[in-house]
């Protein structure tokens, strides 16, 4: 316990694993592509993992998850504590489920990309952690009460599309579902009558 709880105060401070501008279309492409280098080095395990909770990959062309837990099984030490990640400016069409198995998820950029539907951002909140979400530049940007649904909808977090989230914006994003979410009927079992 204590060579992970070591592991993981590295990790803490280690810089992303940047595959930003790459030109990466599928997410195994990882496993070949060699990740920028920072002004830090990532640490790495004794079993030569590296020891990061965050991995950059903006500004590709990666319009599907496919293999991104293998892949981040593969490339780092401890993945289930994966805390940010950045898929700013690629061309994902929706929020791939599989970002919602990292619980530890604190940071998710995902502005830039082409997300259509504001129903996508329902995924996100079985995300305990969640804190800092984009989203700005997705088509999903235009829809009407796009800031108060999704404030609604991920009430935890503390900034959206790079912008504090103030009381007033969750005031009016109470408000917003109020009138705007139908509230689920239940139904009345023939006992009741």
């Amino acid at each position: 316990m204590s060579m992970r709880w070591d592991c993981c105060k590295i990790s803490l401070r280690a810089p992303p694993l940047d595959y930003s501008f790459r030109g990466i279309s599928f997410i195994q492409d990882l496993l070949t592509e060699e990740p920028r280098a920072g002004l830090k080095v990532i640490k790495r395990s004794a079993g030569g993992k590296l020891l990061t909770k965050a991995v950059r990959l903006n500004n590709n062309t990666i319009n599907e998850l496919t293999d991104f837990t293998s892949t981040m099984e593969q490339l780092l030490e401890y993945p289930d504590e994966l805390s940010w990640v950045d898929l700013s400016f690629n061309d994902l069409p929706t929020i791939d489920p599989v970002l919602t198995t990292y619980p530890q998820l604190r940071a998710l950029n995902l502005h830039g990309n082409s997300i259509q539907s504001l129903s996508e951002v329902d995924k996100l909140a079985v995300l305990p952690c969640l804190r800092t979400l984009t989203l700005h530049g997705n088509p999903i940007e235009e829809e009407k009460g796009y800031r108060s649904y999704v404030l609604s909808v991920l009430p935890q977090l503390k900034s959206f599309d790079f912008s504090g989230v103030t009381k007033q914006d969750r005031s009016t994003a109470t408000i917003w579902r109020r009138m705007n979410v139908k509230p689920k009927k239940v139904k009345k079992r023939r006992d009741d009558y």
